[in-house]
């Protein structure tokens, strides 16, 4: 019952392939790689996931209703270190993929906080903000947590720049965060205890317990790239994957800099987020999990 998309069968070839569906190289039971609960390819459809770095390519199973198959990206080091931890941990996750090393890792939950990561160099992802905004500002704070939308606890996304975000050749000290996100679909949210909207395109990849990227529409119909791409990805709590993994889909909010703040808990991020909702500083959109 496993499902190998078509990248992920050109990256590990017909026979490798042949044998995963013949259930030759298939793991029978494992961890899914999106929301870390168990699963059995026997019993139930499984998505082939295919981490790929410089040198190291690991296939990964995940329950085929958290996340598709697909391959996705990774820094060479990230799957370097977890290739020396696969020898100590129990319960493999992943297989090699042919003529790659083994990867496995464990990954331990963290505190709900507010964690900023920056892009990489320039030239080898997008600018992790909001399209067309100058690279000096490419800075965004991303907070996950959980929300109470229509009497449901739902995960969330708080994206909030740590400086001004400016158009490319824009003159001025202002500040274009808001109507930059606005014209890439983003609505302004008016009433936080309303669902945001769905954004068309745009999608949130989480991949082995781990969020990794927000992704934007490519150019003429392309495959997705990041808007936002995490330097290392961000662990998120059980609850957030719990709550994910229910729903297929994060809101995701948005706010300029200095408008929402540093939160340590998530109910003061709610108060934040209601005021900057009142003062007409939030955007927001709902989008899937996983990729486009």
């Amino acid at each position: 019952m496993l499902d190998v998309s078509d990248e992920v069968r050109a990256e590990i070839g017909d026979e490798e392939t042949a044998r995963l569906l013949a259930g030759d190289n298939a793991p029978g039971t494992y961890d899914c790689t999106s929301c870390r609960t168990p699963g059995d390819t026997g019993q139930e459809r499984t998505s082939t996931v295919l981490f790929v770095g410089e040198e190291t390519a690991v296939l990964a199973f995940a329950h085929a209703a958290c996340i598709p198959s697909q391959v996705v990206p990774v820094a060479e080091e990230q799957l370097q270190g977890a290739v020396r931890s696969i020898s100590v941990s129990s319960g493999p996750t992943g297989v090699p993929a042919p003529g790659a090393s083994p990867r496995q890792q464990d990954f331990r939950p963290q505190d709900f906080r507010p964690q900023d990561f920056r892009p990489q160099e320039p030239g080898r992802q997008p600018p992790a903000q909001a399209p067309d905004a100058a690279p000096r500002q490419a800075v965004l704070g991303i907070t996950c947590g959980l929300i109470i939308v229509e009497d449901q606890l739902c995960p969330a996304l708080v994206v909030e720049p740590t400086g001004p975000v400016a158009r490319v050749g824009a003159n001025g000290g202002g500040d274009d965060f808001l109507p930059l996100l606005i014209e890439q679909g983003f609505v302004p949210q008016l009433d936080l205890d309303a669902r945001p909207s769905p954004l068309p395109g745009w999608s949130v990849l989480l991949a082995m317990g781990q969020l990794h990227a927000v992704l934007q529409p490519g150019p003429g119909g392309a495959a997705g790239t990041a808007w936002w791409q995490a330097h290392q990805p961000l662990q998120v709590s059980d609850g957030w994957r719990a709550a994910v993994s229910r729903s297929n889909e994060v809101y995701v909010y948005a706010g300029p800099h200095g408008s929402i703040g540093r939160q340590p808990r998530e109910d003061l991020m709610r108060d934040a987020l209601a005021k900057a909702c009142s003062r007409g500083q939030l955007v927001a959109a709902t989008m899937p999990l996983a990729g486009t």
